[in-house]
């Protein structure tokens, strides 16, 4: 009896961990995050101050790429590691495979064009974290939106032109809150939007995960005055503009 209360008692504990499945998948207790110093001068050579992507220019440095997703997987999340050092290695995970994604596929005019009918380039289990192996949504969904940080949908790049932008720099722990706020307001002021206190015309994303909207803030116009000098009606009628799924090459 008492050994099921304990069975009971540590699969709860492990299910309200979005890193236990692939922690101790793992077997990661203890170890120091990867440097990231390689990602930001890839993303200050081959990307734009407005986030177009020169994808031929990441092909002919792929193997620097591939450098910094090896130490990606070579070092996947540990016990020992902050919110930040986590949330900021996954969004950097996710960014690094997709370009990488993009440039083992490449031309292309979408990343929706990578995959059949019946898969989708996000389900592509390709991303090597450890003994592992995952896929763009396990990353994002399965782990790094788990985290309860609802800023993470504008840091993270599918590689799309309606896609919150790629920054030209990597997302470390130390700055991460500040990298965060400000990517969401670029994203919120940017024509992804049509944001006024007479107009709200929104991304897409916001109708996809408005629940990740309304655990962070209550809803989704709440967060949205959260981060804009804006006063925005509660009950505004809202519309999602169409979702370019087009490449964003430079």
């Amino acid at each position: 009896m008492i050994k099921h209360i304990l069975l009971s008692f540590l699969i709860s504990i492990l299910l309200l961990n979005p890193f236990n499945e692939k922690v101790l998948a793992n077997n990661v207790k203890s170890s120091e995050p990867p440097s990231h110093q390689i990602w930001t001068e890839l993303l200050q050579e081959h990307v734009t101050e407005d986030g177009m992507v020169d994808y031929k220019g990441f092909r002919d440095d792929k193997d620097k790429l591939l450098s910094y997703t090896k130490r990606l997987s070579d070092h996947p999340p540990a016990d020992n590691w902050t919110e930040n050092e986590k949330k900021a290695y996954l969004i950097n995970t996710y960014n690094a495979f997709t370009v990488l994604l993009i440039v083992d596929n490449y031309p292309l005019e979408s990343i929706k064009d990578i995959g059949g009918f019946l898969s989708s380039p996000f389900s592509k289990k390709f991303i090597k974290l450890g003994k592992d192996t995952y896929s763009l949504n396990d990353v994002e969904k399965g782990m790094l939106l788990k985290m309860g940080d609802a800023r993470v949908h504008f840091a993270v790049n599918c590689a799309s032109f309606s896609c919150p932008k790629l920054e030209n720099e990597a997302f470390i722990p130390s700055r991460l809150d500040q990298q965060l706020n400000k990517a969401t307001k670029v994203f919120l002021r940017s024509d992804k939007n049509q944001i006024s206190e007479d107009e709200l015309r929104l991304s897409k994303i916001f109708k996809w995960y408005a629940s990740d909207f309304k655990e962070h803030s209550g809803s989704v116009i709440n967060f949205i005055n959260e981060h804009i000098d804006k006063n925005i009606p509660p009950d505004m009628d809202t519309d999602h503009l169409d979702y370019d799924w087009s490449l964003n090459e430079k």
